[in-house]
């Protein structure tokens, strides 16, 4: 895969990383980015490789019951999660986040759960997974920004092919600290620590772009949107 990839990035983007000593060398981490772009995650992956760590994603499960799809998901190590809240799925979490610990692996979760749907492309309220994950192993959560991948595909866009080599940065920063919840899984709680990782994540753009993030993260419900799906112009 990384040998089509990596090609493949490396033509549409000149990807620079900034921060790469936050990046674990070995161990468990979890990676948290924002999410603007339906291109950025290939982006991502090609930083994390570049930097000597596999890239392994959470995906929604049912794309790995896509035939082909989930056998080359399943092969690369990427994890299946489910959107649901039951215990069933709190289950799940606990049994990925002692096999991260238990083989030293990272893995790179998207705590908006989709593209961001703020107006400015700012990261959204973010979802509970990310941080459920991180603190049921005591792993660290390391926020990323990355910023430049909407030349190549805008949000619910259409590819520019042209010119290549786009410049994208990818800056990584220091585990965020959510030591004030470690043991914490009540839905407050994580709630909470979600808020931490999504403000340093806004930080982190804040920095590529030069400005100032918002104090709040857009909330999708409280304007009439479904935090899943395609976005309505």
């Amino acid at each position: 895969m990384a040998a089509i990839v990596v090609p493949v990035v490396g033509w549409l983007a000149k990807v620079e990383i900034i921060g790469e000593e936050h990046l674990p060398a070995e161990g468990p981490y979890v990676l948290a980015p924002n999410h603007y772009s339906e291109f950025d995650p290939l982006v991502l992956a090609v930083a994390t490789w570049r930097l000597g760590r596999a890239p392994r994603f959470m995906a929604k499960e049912s794309i790995f019951r896509v035939p082909v799809v989930g056998r080359a998901l399943h092969a690369a190590g990427m994890v299946p999660v489910s959107r649901s809240s039951s215990a069933a799925a709190v289950k799940q979490t606990l049994a990925q986040s002692e096999s991260l610990v238990a083989h030293g692996r990272g893995v790179i979760v998207y705590p908006e759960g989709s593209l961001t749907r703020d107006p400015d492309m700012w990261p959204m309220r973010g979802m509970t997974g990310a941080v459920r994950l991180a603190l049921a192993g005591d792993i660290p959560v390391i926020p990323v920004a990355t910023w430049g991948v909407q030349q190549i595909l805008p949000r619910y866009g259409t590819f520019s092919l042209w010119p290549p080599r786009k410049r994208v940065q990818v800056r990584f920063g220091p585990a965020s600290d959510l030591s004030a919840f470690h043991g914490a899984a009540n839905t407050a709680s994580l709630a909470a620590a979600t808020d931490v990782v999504m403000a340093d994540i806004s930080v982190l753009l804040g920095e590529l772009r030069g400005l100032t993030p918002p104090a709040e993260r857009w909330n999708p419900a409280a304007h009439g949107q479904k935090r899943t799906g395609r976005l309505d112009p």
